[in-house]
């Protein structure tokens, strides 16, 4: 017999060789239909497989991210299975579940494929997920793996199974097909009742811009055509918010394939919506006791070896710049923490100087591959609200627990109510891919949760999502799509310190190691403000907008009086302009409704001798006739609501 413990607490003692399946049978006819997998130690498995020893056991239905993970797995090999029936012949590269869906990567070779085939496509995946085929997992060696897809003529799966190890292979089948895979899957086809392939797309075969480009096509499915038909409509509404649209005709940022792909440059209006989301972060950094720093763009090698980031990342960044020095290498820097500890080293420390809190915006530099580059979110350029903060022991928590207060700060001041608080953990089954000591890594991991559970954060934790060098307490945000994105994140660190042999003089006059926690509430400015355009599908707060009115006079002749009005406005420091143009009104005020200014203030004959203004609100309509001074109050009390001040909060 076997003890397995469920979610609630309550342990269930079974039969050695019981299947989650049957587990769930045993508690709900009802749930048994609607389970897809089971998490077995943390570990996702197939229903059928058996559980042979005492573990925790957690059912997963769709509404689990792992459950929609393993539907969206098996529906990439259904569409496989699918493909093969109208393409006999095709290779198939590699088929993953993604965060929202799944692709395949096939290689048509003869064959031509466009977006009009994948309606053909879809029905048939529908008539094979009718069939409820199950999806049956079969051990095999190295050579019968090797065997069945050289007779099958698919040099793409060959190569996968030469970087495996053998007694370490598996396959699936379903129906006709079989495939390559360490699963898990869903019990059988019929769970899938609904589909759309969404697109075609070309990927390099194992991401190498020197490989074959393959064809790449996206889909998703759900249980539910219902489900389906909500997630199409939110892609709509995806689509009129994509910032790389808004951005375009908001006029905020541009690319240009002459400076390079990846690489962002900010136009004047972008340029001033990114400068007060900094001034807006460094004033609330100083009230929180930061110190400003300023770093170079670039550091010799010797300081990313020493950190560990050169090991880790090196080979797949922007390469070593040589100088006329022979042997002399400089790298792009690819992250501030390492130039932030070479200032602490600056000066000797005593423990009453600690913490220190040092903060940068800086810009760091990442190769990606151009097929991974997507507008603002994914680039190979970008500036982080970097900080680093170095303190004694005893005083981590509460360091920690200030930095959560200024993430929520931020969130809140911006709207941002749709995110996760995820504990990203080591990997227990990978352990190479860390630097430190168990002791460091076990002492950094109960610090954040111990911090997360006081500040009553309600957290999932995600294993092998740790940095290399330390746990984090990442704030995923959702955006028009419900998809995640990481903006802000906190990083426990204690092998930073080490590796650099960071000091301070403690109350026993002896030396001791500091502990690091990075921090960066924006994370990337760059991804920040895609998400905030796609958040507000461009309607910025009222505080961070680059222009909050614009006066729109009814004909020239009242063009004097309208930049009075401006002169005054700016005198209170509200940012705007004067639409000058001969239009008539009613165009006047369609251009300044698609541009989001959130203010039109209208001026004719009336307002003029009356010194007064017609106030229109974006959105809202008019709001009547105002003075400035009463304008300004508007503009003042508004900004008030949406902003606190940090120092009375905490």
């Amino acid at each position: 017999m076997i003890k397995l413990t469920l979610p609630d607490g309550s342990i269930k003692e079974v039969k050695t060789g019981t299947t989650s399946l049957e587990i769930a049978k045993s508690i709900s006819e009802g749930l048994a239909r609607k389970v897809l997998a089971a998490k077995i130690n943390n570990e996702v498995w197939d229903l059928t497989r058996p559980i042979k020893e005492d573990s925790s056991l957690q059912l997963l239905t769709f509404s689990d991210n792992s459950g929609k993970s393993t539907l969206w797995h098996s529906s990439a090999h259904l569409m496989a299975e699918a493909l093969e029936f109208y393409y006999p012949g095709i290779k198939l590269a590699i088929g993953p579940p993604i965060e929202n869906g799944f692709y395949y990567d096939i290689d048509f070779e003869s064959y031509e494929i466009s977006e009009k085939d994948l309606v053909k496509i879809e029905k048939k995946i529908i008539e094979l997920a009718r069939e409820k085929n199950p999806f049956i997992r079969k051990e095999v060696s190295k050579a019968e793996a090797i065997n069945y897809f050289t007779d099958k003529n698919d040099s793409y799966k060959i190569e996968l199974i030469d970087d495996l190890e053998d007694g370490s292979i598996s396959f699936y089948t379903q129906g006709n097909f079989t495939d390559l895979c360490r699963g898990p899957h869903i019990p059988h086809t019929g769970f899938i009742k609904a589909v759309k392939l969404l697109n075609i797309a070309g990927a390099y075969w194992r991401g190498d811009e020197n490989n074959k480009q393959l064809t790449r096509i996206y889909g998703v499915t759900f249980e539910k055509q219902k489900d389906l038909s909500t997630y199409l409509q939110q892609l709509e509404e995806a689509k009129k918010r994509d910032h790389r649209k808004l951005g375009k005709e908001l006029e905020l940022f541009t690319f240009s394939e002459k400076v390079g792909q990846g690489l962002p440059l900010w136009l004047p209006k972008g340029t001033d919506l990114k400068d007060r989301l900094i001034d807006f972060m460094k004033k609330t950094q100083m009230s929180a006791g930061y110190l400003p720093v300023s770093t170079p763009h670039i550091g010799n090698k010797d300081l990313y070896v020493c950190s560990g980031h050169y090991e880790k990342y090196g080979a797949d960044s922007f390469q070593p710049i040589s100088t006329p020095n022979e042997g002399e290498e400089f790298l792009l820097r690819p992250m501030n923490c390492p130039h932030h500890c070479e200032i602490y080293n600056a000066s000797p420390k005593s423990y009453r100087d600690l913490p220190v809190r040092l903060a940068e915006f800086g810009t760091v530099y990442r190769y990606e591959q151009s097929g991974e580059l997507h507008g603002l979110t994914r680039v190979r350029g970008f500036t982080q609200d970097d900080a680093h903060i170095f303190c004694r022991p005893d005083q981590l928590e509460d360091e920690f627990k200030k930095v959560i207060d200024l993430v929520l700060y931020v969130f809140k001041a911006l709207d941002f109510k749709n995110y996760v608080v995820q504990v990203s953990l080591r990997d227990p089954n990978n352990q190479s891919k860390y630097i430190g000591s168990e002791e460091n890594w076990n002492k950094s991991e109960k610090a954040i949760i111990n911090a997360a559970t006081e500040k009553g954060l309600e957290t999932i934790i995600e294993y092998g999502e740790a940095a290399f060098y330390g746990p984090k307490l990442d704030f995923m945000v959702k955006d028009a799509l419900n998809r995640s994105w990481q903006l802000g994140t906190i990083q426990v660190d204690y092998n930073l310190p080490e590796r650099f042999e960071l000091e301070y003089t403690g109350s026993d006059n002896k030396k001791h190691r500091p502990v690091m926690i990075h921090r960066a509430p924006f994370g990337s400015l760059e991804r920040f403000i895609a998400l905030l355009i796609e958040h507000t599908a461009g309607k910025f707060p009222l505080w961070l907008n680059p222009e909050q009115f614009i006066i729109l006079p009814l004909s020239e002749h009242y063009n004097d009086y309208a930049k009075e009005v401006l002169k005054l406005l700016k005198n209170y420091d509200i940012r705007g302009l004067v639409d000058e143009r001969a239009e008539k009104i009613g165009r006047k005020i369609r251009d300044a409704e698609l541009n989001k200014i959130p203010f039109m203030l209208i001026v004719g004959e009336k307002e003029a001798s009356e010194n007064k203004l017609s106030v229109r609100q974006q959105g809202k309509g008019d709001l009547g006739t105002f003075s400035v001074s009463d304008f300004k109050n508007i503009i003042t009390n508004t900004i008030n609501q949406s902003l606190e001040n940090f120092d009375n909060k905490n």
